[in-house]
């Protein structure tokens, strides 16, 4: 276990000015730990000698980063935080492994972020329809295939919180990885859900608290989703977007991604469709494909009883309803009426059924989109 004074030193050392943090993780690889830099800080010449004169007169002055570092370990003792340290066991052993991997990350939650299998869902903020009934197939899907699944987002809006609360519904543990300190959430609006993690999942970041999520932090945020996760999935993205940084920062870690394909002209459906074409990123259709792509174990589970699961206690006109639906979706109340021969007044209380057993869902015009 790493003790309190270790992580007292380690934590300060991320606040040394002068120098990246890359530099701060080299002196803490070659002298072991925080605390031993601190105890060599006069001697940073011996341990670093490519150091510039300049590193090497900061590197004497800890006084303000002890300091800061003080004032953060009673925030997180107050608020229940866990540090987590580089050769803290409990660390993200897929994100130590990458060259840049934060030397501290700040975590509350509860999910073991060390599981067997973490994936990361990631696309755009303004996902469609088509995106969101994505994530709800493949989770769901996956549920079936691989209960034992840890999934990472950004807790941003569109896909992220799409992935977040998908996960949620199906008893998968998740986790968002921040770009601000965890003494705020960022979108406000996604405080709810946030919360909910916290018993199902977790939240995680790098940043110390009284850190605003500027735009320079969720590209660093980007590379702990990619390098805490086996692979990334990408699901709608326009030609240039916080979620190609991401595919891309994976590739380097040498990690697997893949990517949904989505209609041709689409401008949420670009990106995607261009990694495909270009081959950085696998294409994929469903849970299936993607599992054994991964050669994950498969569950002990028939496709044919996924599918019966996926609409549960409907009753004969509602399957009629479904099945219209998934030969053509998107339709109109009178048109569904007409092709299913069902009254209009009959037909608007089984479509609200169905709305609350989350089969469908209305949309403008008089409309009815068929979720899964």
């Amino acid at each position: 276990m790493i003790s309190q004074e270790e992580i007292y030193y380690t934590v300060a050392l991320t606040r040394m000015t002068g120098f990246n943090f890359q530099t701060a993780l080299l002196l803490y690889q070659k002298l072991g730990s925080g605390q031993a830099v601190y105890e060599h800080r006069n001697e940073i010449g011996d341990v670093l000698p490519e150091c510039t004169p300049r590193l090497r007169e900061s590197m004497k002055h800890w006084d303000e980063a002890l300091k800061r570092a003080a004032a953060e370990m009673e925030f997180m003792e107050k608020g229940g935080i866990k540090p987590l340290c580089m050769n803290d066991a409990d660390y993200p052993q897929r994100l130590r492994e990458c060259a840049d991997a934060p030397l501290v990350l700040y975590y509350k939650g509860s999910a073991d972020l060390n599981q067997q299998y973490v994936i990361d869902i990631i696309g755009t903020r303004r996902c469609t329809t088509y995106g969101q009934d994505i994530i709800a197939r493949f989770v769901s899907d996956l549920r079936q295939l691989c209960p034992n699944v840890l999934i990472v987002s950004g807790l941003a809006y569109g896909i992220d919180i799409c992935a977040h609360r998908n996960a949620l519904q199906q008893g998968y543990e998740t986790v968002g990885v921040l770009a601000h300190g965890l003494d705020k959430i960022y979108p406000y609006a996604h405080r709810g859900t946030a919360i909910e993690m916290l018993k199902q999942g977790g939240l995680l970041t790098e940043f110390m608290s009284q850190t605003n999520a500027d735009k320079p932090n969720f590209v660093r945020r980007n590379r702990i989703v990619a390098g805490m996760s086996d692979a990334t999935i990408l699901i709608e993205s326009a030609a240039k977007g916080g979620g190609l940084i991401t595919c891309d920062i994976a590739r380097n870690y040498d990690r697997d991604v893949y990517a949904f394909p989505g209609a041709v002209n689409m401008p949420f459906s670009e990106g995607c469709n261009n990694m495909i074409r270009n081959n950085t990123a696998a294409l994929i259709t469903s849970a299936e494909d993607f599992v054994e792509a991964m050669g994950w174990k498969l569950q002990d589970a028939k496709p044919e009883a996924v599918e019966r699961q996926l609409f549960p206690e409907l009753t004969a006109d509602e399957q009629r309803i479904v099945q219209l639906l998934q030969q053509t979706n998107d339709l109109q109340l009178n048109i569904i009426s007409v092709r299913t021969n069902i009254p209009i007044g009959q037909l608007t209380a089984m479509l609200f059924s169905l709305e609350m057993k989350g089969v469908v869902k209305p949309l403008a015009g008089g409309t009815y989109h068929l979720i899964f």
